[in-house]
């Protein structure tokens, strides 16, 4: 009876660790290729298991439409260097990532470069959100 017992608590308790192990695939990203965006960021969100940047992009005809970035957990970020302060709502930023596969405004976040002019919150300096 114990062995048995010891055999279904351990099956639970790997089931209950299972989503703690899973992550989200990037499929839907072409991580063959970057594209860089300029715009004004209008929402930063660190959330886990991934943030988001939320950035309107004028297009080539001057119309704006809101894309939005997903990056690594805050950890991560702020692991690389970032500090929270560094971008927020209404400051000007470049992006480098990788596109939708199907074409939509948004992209898989590698690297954000501030261009709010302020040199204490890292203007100019590239760094990595992923």
């Amino acid at each position: 009876m114990p062995t048995r017992f010891h055999a279904v608590a351990s099956l639970s308790i790997l089931g209950l660790a299972a989503p703690v192990l899973a992550h989200h695939s990037h499929a839907n990203y072409d991580i063959t290729k970057w594209i860089v965006l300029e715009g004004t960021v209008k929402q930063v969100v660190f959330i886990a298991p991934h943030s988001l940047l939320y950035v309107d992009v004028k297009d080539e005809h001057g119309d704006t439409a809101t894309w939005a970035l997903e990056a690594t957990a805050p950890a991560g970020i702020f692991g690389n260097g970032v500090k929270r302060e560094d971008v927020r709502a209404g400051d000007k930023v470049q992006a480098r990532c990788h596109i939708l596969r199907d074409g939509g405004n948004g992209c898989l976040l590698g690297f954000i470069t501030p261009l709010h002019g302020d040199g204490a919150r890292g203007h100019g300096v590239e760094r990595e959100w992923d």
